[in-house]
């Protein structure tokens, strides 16, 4: 559906998940910088969502705690002078941000020992050395 928001395989956020607010930004703009409202926020209620299943939804709650208020992660993007371009960098960001959240937790490394053969090796150049 268009408007809809791809983050990873098929994982998608409806559209009708995300809430746009518009501001006028500061910075860059010339004469109509007092007239366009290019700022760009992008809200995403992951305490509410639909697109995330429970073991997604409790590992991005968990990993974006320090990000969200009230469950709500909330990007924001006024770099560019035209809303589009500020709109576009805000999916982006927000997509980022998500999909680095629920990305699974790197496996951690067994602990192995040295074979034998590894050990003879070592003590046969520290002799040689």
């Amino acid at each position: 559906m268009p408007g809809d928001l791809p983050v990873r395989g098929t994982l998608v956020i409806p559209a009708a998940e995300l809430s746009w607010r518009f501001s006028r930004s500061g910075g860059p703009g010339g004469q109509s910088v007092n007239t366009s409202d290019t700022r760009v926020e992008l809200s995403f209620d992951i305490g509410r969502s639909t697109a995330l299943g429970p073991t997604l939804r409790a590992r991005a709650l968990d990993r974006l705690a320090a990000r969200l208020v009230d469950g709500v992660l909330t990007v924001s993007a006024s770099e560019y002078r035209s809303q589009l371009r500020n709109r576009e960098a805000a999916e982006r960001r927000l997509v980022e941000i998500l999909a680095a959240a629920i990305a699974a937790p790197r496996r951690r490394r067994r602990t192995t020992q040295p074979s034998r053969a590894a050990r003879a090796r070592r003590a046969e150049q520290k002799k040689r050395r």
